[in-house]
């Protein structure tokens, strides 16, 4: 076990004479967002490590600072990320930014971040803006408990098995998503969850910030009138006790009455292969996988 003493340079709490990754908040619209803190930082180290070097490079002009600008990005990471923790390991400071909010939250940052702490390099966060809880706050949705769960699956099958893991979630849900999948994800919500309450948020802090709140089908009905703009947080209600409770149930009463071919076939209509159609049925009866699929095939 490592105790980081961010700001103690000693032996045990981390590498003697190592540097300090920074992870720095960025505005999510408004350059207002910024914190005094966060401009002093990104002077005051040695390199910026940024997700796209062009949309730092314009926040950096407006707070007139010069620091050195490298790449780090999903599409370099390997390459990159190896570099930066030598450096950092041979004494030098660095600042890590994301195009906007929080580094390290559904991008490589936290790739880097974790290599930087299995060294011992000291890892500190520089607190800014940050999108998902910003819409949870103003969602008028509960914040006693919440879940990120970061951008839905593209594609059609692994959308509705995300879903399905999430369907009996008590803690509101929040996601982030694109204009050009909203429609598509919001009618897999309400097909697998139903009309829940939710929270569609856009262009936080800047000029044109817009939340939209109501039901599932409320928000695709605004967006048929109102073309998707800009990329979107999602803030969607979780089901309560004891529609969790009524959920656990279904699950397990649901194929009673029929036959494994049957069983097999609804998983099948769910958009399931044969294959993980059959896992599936072997999980839910308690069953080798090798037994359901013997007596599914030979028929």
């Amino acid at each position: 076990m490592r105790v980081q003493r961010s700001f103690i340079n000693d032996n045990e709490g981390r590498g003697a004479g190592a540097g300090t990754l920074y992870l720095v908040g960025t505005p999510i619209g408004n350059l207002e967002d910024m914190t005094f803190r966060a401009i002093r930082t990104l002077k005051e180290v040695d390199m910026i490590a940024a997700e796209d070097t062009r949309q730092t490079r314009k926040l950096l002009a407006h707070f007139e600072i010069s620091t050195r600008l490298v790449s780090y990005h999903e599409h370099n990471k390997e390459a990159s990320g190896p570099e930066l923790v030598r450096l950092l390991e041979s004494g030098q400071s660095i600042a890590l930014v994301s195009d906007a909010g929080l580094p390290a939250i559904s991008d490589p940052g936290a790739d880097l971040a974790a290599a930087a702490a299995e060294k011992g390099i000291a890892v500190v966060p520089i607190p800014g803006a940050n999108a998902a809880l910003s819409a949870l706050i103003v969602s008028g949705l509960s914040t006693e408990k919440f879940l990120f769960a970061g951008f839905p699956p593209r594609d059609r099958k692994p959308l509705t098995g995300w879903l399905q893991q999430l369907q009996r979630q008590e803690a509101t849900l929040i996601c982030y998503e694109s204009p050009h999948r909203i429609m598509k994800t919001l009618g897999a919500m309400l097909e697998q969850w139903g009309d829940r309450r939710i929270a569609m948020v856009r262009e936080l802090t800047k000029r044109h910030e817009e939340i939209a709140r109501g039901t599932i089908s409320d928000c695709i009905a605004w967006l048929e009138e109102h073309p998707p703009l800009g990329e979107y947080c999602l803030v969607i209600a979780g089901v309560s006790k004891e529609e969790a409770a009524e959920l656990q149930q279904g699950d397990i009463v649901w194929w009673n009455g029929l036959s494994l071919e049957e069983h097999v076939n609804r998983y099948e209509e769910q958009g399931e292969d044969r294959k993980e159609a059959i896992k599936r049925t072997a999980l839910d009866r308690g069953m080798q996988k090798r037994d359901v699929y013997n007596e599914v095939m030979k028929k």
